[in-house]
């Protein structure tokens, strides 16, 4: 297929002519070009939502359910080409890959239905003869910028509420995983009325702040770093516009004295290095009770060495390459400051030089941790585990606040009143306990402080996506006797 632009309905080149290549990270190998877009073919893609909101925006929610639902169906009938993409760009197995497709769908599924339930409310009059309704509307276009590491899943999170709420779609992929979208596009994007999803290829400071500062674009939903989401902030600001952002973590977990250790060894291996660590609630940080610390560590490093690294075509494969050169040279660099800081490398801490392409590094578990380290206070987003010990749940807690983070974090006890009591001190929009990573759909999903404003999943991401009138009527009319210079008539 051609890599262009997607613009009601059509691909288009872009205005610049100019294009970026991509790679497949396994290989190194140039697999396309793609469009390298401008504020021309942002606006082009925003006139396009704007007409189409005309029509999409006042069709009943059944009517919409409908669209979403065949959306769903076509990109299960797809799955594996479509998770085949996904594994080709950025390095993610297929296995995973596949579950990606599922997500979507599940969410084109979960919202479709969600928004039919109810659109509003109706609340206690204040005087007689009158009645207030509360109506959830639309916003009309929505500008969508999606990160790299899930990225058909992590579009459903915010393509699903936004089209079911009414709104109509400008989306821009990252650069790294285009092709993912692109090609689902290709497959399902006839089933839908032209100009309703539309999405423009290109780099941030290009494509993506053409979207950003757009008159017509009144709500922008971002997924990336905390550096990224305050520009997006910054911007969004000048013009009043609403923002939803969910930003980076250091999550936490905390290793108990009394949790099983084999369970809670394998739980932090998966939730620390599935996906290379290219995940916002990946596990970056251990905390674990001194009493079980030697076991605990040593239990971590088996369960480490043995994750097998390789092509993510092959069914026995646990991790692919990083995501691309860029991702790979970060995580040499950081892990280079961590040995420097006076972190000791436990296992991994290099490339794997069993491969001599493709951007592999091993599963890395540093100890020797103290918390003023940037491994520990700034998001790796690569597979590295540091691990400190602490005497006390107080402790753990105080160290799991320390920074500016609160995206997710972990528990691992046997106890439950003191996880329940631990979740209500955590500063934290998910705390997950005796199992990471944890997502439910109908479950709000976010960040506190730094990790972001708003939230997904839920009746609260739908809600990111509308806006609440209040309609007030007076059914018995006639004069007010508070009114100016008025007599009441009977």
């Amino acid at each position: 297929m051609n890599y262009k632009n997607y613009i009601n309905n059509n691909w288009l080149k872009s205005d610049s002519g100019k294009t970026f290549k991509a790679f497949n990270p396994y290989t190194e190998e140039v697999i396309a070009e793609i469009q390298a877009s401008n504020e021309t073919d942002v606006d082009n893609a925003v006139e396009a939502a704007v007409e189409a909101y005309k029509e999409w925006g006042v069709m009943t929610p059944g009517e919409r359910r409908d669209f979403l639902r065949r959306l769903a169906a076509k990109s299960l009938e797809h799955a594996e080409p479509l998770a085949k993409i996904i594994s080709k760009e950025m390095g993610k197995p297929f296995k995973e890959a596949l579950g990606e497709i599922d997500d979507l769908a599940e969410y084109l599924e979960y919202y479709s239905e969600l928004a039919r339930d109810q659109i509003g409310r109706i609340v206690a009059p204040v005087d007689r003869d009158s009645m207030s309704l509360v109506k959830h509307e639309p916003y009309g276009v929505v500008g969508c910028i999606i990160p790299w590491n899930y990225p058909l899943s992590l579009m459903g999170w915010k393509l699903a509420p936004a089209l079911a709420a009414g709104n109509t779609v400008v989306m821009k992929p990252s650069e790294i995983t285009s092709l993912s979208i692109l090609h689902w596009l290709d497959v399902v994007g006839d089933i839908m009325p032209p100009g309703v999803m539309n999405v423009i290829t290109g780099y941030g400071i290009e494509a993506g702040e053409a979207i950003v500062k757009h008159p017509k674009i009144p709500i922008i939903t971002f997924t990336g770093s905390v550096k990224t989401g305050k520009r997006i902030a910054k911007i969004s600001a000048e013009n009043l516009k609403k923002v939803s952002l969910e930003l980076g973590g250091k999550d936490p977990v905390i290793v108990c004295d009394d949790a099983d250790i084999e369970v809670a060894a394998k739980g932090t291996s998966w939730g620390g290095f599935v996906n290379a660590g290219q995940a916002c609630t990946s596990i970056e940080r251990v905390y674990v009770y001194e009493k079980i610390a030697k076991k605990f560590t040593e239990a971590l490093v088996e369960e480490t060495r043995k994750i097998k690294l390789g092509n993510p075509m092959d069914d026995s494969t646990d991790i692919g390459p990083m995501a691309s050169l860029s991702q790979f040279k970060n995580t040499i660099n950081k892990v280079a400051l961590a040995k420097k800081q006076g972190a000791r490398v436990l296992v991994g801490g290099q490339k794997d030089s069993e491969f001599k392409k493709g951007y592999f590094f091993l599963p890395t578990v540093f100890d020797k941790i103290t918390s003023n380290m940037d491994i520990v206070t700034e998001e790796s987003f690569s597979p590295v585990i540091p691990i400190q010990t602490v005497r006390s749940m107080e402790e753990a807690i105080k160290l799991s606040n320390l920074t500016k983070y609160g995206l997710g974090c972990t528990i691992f006890t046997n106890e439950l009143e003191k996880a329940m009591k631990a979740a209500d001190k955590i500063k934290s929009g998910t705390v997950c306990i005796n199992s990471p990573l944890m997502e439910n759909i109908a479950a709000p999903f976010g960040g506190m402080k730094q990790s972001g404003i708003g939230r997904e999943h839920g009746t609260e991401a739908l809600e990111e996506f509308r806006q609440v009138k209040h309609i007030f009527i007076d059914y018995n009319h006639e004069n007010k006797d508070w009114w100016f210079n008025n007599e009441k008539t009977s």
